[in-house]
C-alpha cells in the first residue's frame, strides 16, 4: 500500500468504499478486504451502512491505530442542532470513539460553505475526528473552505473517471495543498469495457479496472474502489507493482469527453464550472 502525505497525516492511497452496499453486503465483504491488505474504509451516513462497517471492522479483530475510516454528513444534518450531533451517531454506529476523516458530503444550496466549514472545525476541536475536509465542491466553494477552515482541508472527494476532466479542479488541490480524493473511478462499468484501456491493460498482463484505479493513483488521487464480491478484492488491491507510461496515462486522459460527469443531482450539486 501507497501512502500519501497531506497536512502532516498520512492517507492510504486505495480505499474501500461502501457506496450502494446493503449491510449484508458489507458485512460479507470487509473481512476480504482486510485480509487482502485495505485498511481505508470510506462510508457515510446517507449510505446507511455504517452500522455494518463497524461491526464487520471490530468482528475481524484489526487494531484500530491500523484502520483510516472516513464518514461523511448528510446535509439534511447541517444545522446548529443537527451537525455534531450527527456525528456522535456515526461514531456509535461505527464502534469507534474517532473518524479519521470527516467530510461535507454535498454543499448543496440551502447552507453556506462558512457555517459547513465552522461545523467540521467544530468537530474536529471536539476530537470527533482527526481531520477534515469536503465532498463534491465546485472550485470557489473549495477555495472558500480552506480560506474560512482554522483546520486544514485535507481532500474534497469528487468524481474522478477518464471520461471527465477534472484538470481545473487538480489544478486547485495543488495549489492549495489539498488531496483530491476519487470515486466513481470505474465510470459506472464504462472502464472495464473500454477497448484503449483494455489494450494498455494487456501491455501490462492486467485489467481494465486495474489500469483504471492506477490512472488515479498515479496522479496522487485518493482513490475509492469498490467491489460487492470478496473475489475482486485481490484485483482491484494489486495495482502497485506496475507503472503508466506518460504516453499511457495522457491517452488515457484523452477519453474525457463533454457530458462526461455522472453524478450530479438536483438540488445538492454546485455549478461545476464555478
Amino acid at each position: 500500500m501507497q501512502y500519501l502525505d497531506v497536512a502532516g497525516a498520512k492517507i492510504p492511497a486505495l480505499g474501500f468504499g461502501v457506496f450502494r452496499m446493503s449491510e449484508a453486503e458489507v458485512e460479507a465483504v470487509v473481512p476480504a478486504a482486510l485480509e487482502v491488505g485495505f485498511r481505508h474504509f470510506d462510508t457515510a451516513q446517507i449510505y446507511q451502512n455504517e452500522a455494518a462497517l463497524g461491526r464487520a471492522l471490530s468482528a475481524t479483530g484489526v487494531r484500530r491505530d491500523d484502520l483510516f475510516l472516513t464518514t461523511k454528513v448528510w446535509v439534511e444534518n447541517y444545522s446548529a442542532a443537527r451537525f455534531l450531533a450527527s456525528v456522535d451517531e456515526s461514531l456509535d454506529r461505527l464502534g469507534v470513539a474517532q473518524v479519521d476523516l470527516l467530510l461535507a458530503h454535498w454543499p448543496g444550496a440551502a447552507v453556506p460553505v462558512a457555517e459547513q466549514v465552522a461545523w467540521l472545525n467544530a468537530a474536529q476541536a471536539a476530537g470527533k475526528t482527526r481531520l477534515i475536509g469536503v465532498s463534491n465542491y465546485n472550485r470557489r466553494q473549495l477555495r472558500e473552505a480552506i480560506a474560512l477552515s482554522a483546520a486544514p482541508v485535507v481532500t474534497n472527494q469528487i468524481e474522478m473517471h477518464p471520461y471527465l476532466d477534472q484538470s481545473d479542479m487538480a489544478a486547485v488541490a495543488q495549489e492549495t495543498g489539498t488531496r483530491l480524493t476519487g470515486y466513481f473511478g470505474m465510470a459506472d462499468g464504462a472502464v472495464p469495457r473500454d477497448p484503449l484501456i483494455n489494450d494498455i491493460a494487456a501491455r501490462h498482463a492486467k485489467s481494465a479496472a486495474q489500469v483504471g484505479l492506477r490512472w488515479l493513483v498515479q496522479q496522487g488521487v485518493v482513490t475509492l474502489s469498490k467491489t460487492a464480491k470478496p473475489s475482486r478484492l485481490a484485483e482491484n488491491f494489486d495495482i502497485f507493482d506496475f507503472v503508466l507510461t506518460a504516453a499511457e496515462m495522457a491517452a488515457i486522459s484523452g477519453l474525457a469527453r463533454p457530458g462526461g460527469r455522472l453524478v450530479s443531482p438536483d438540488g445538492l450539486a454546485p455549478e461545476w464550472t464555478a
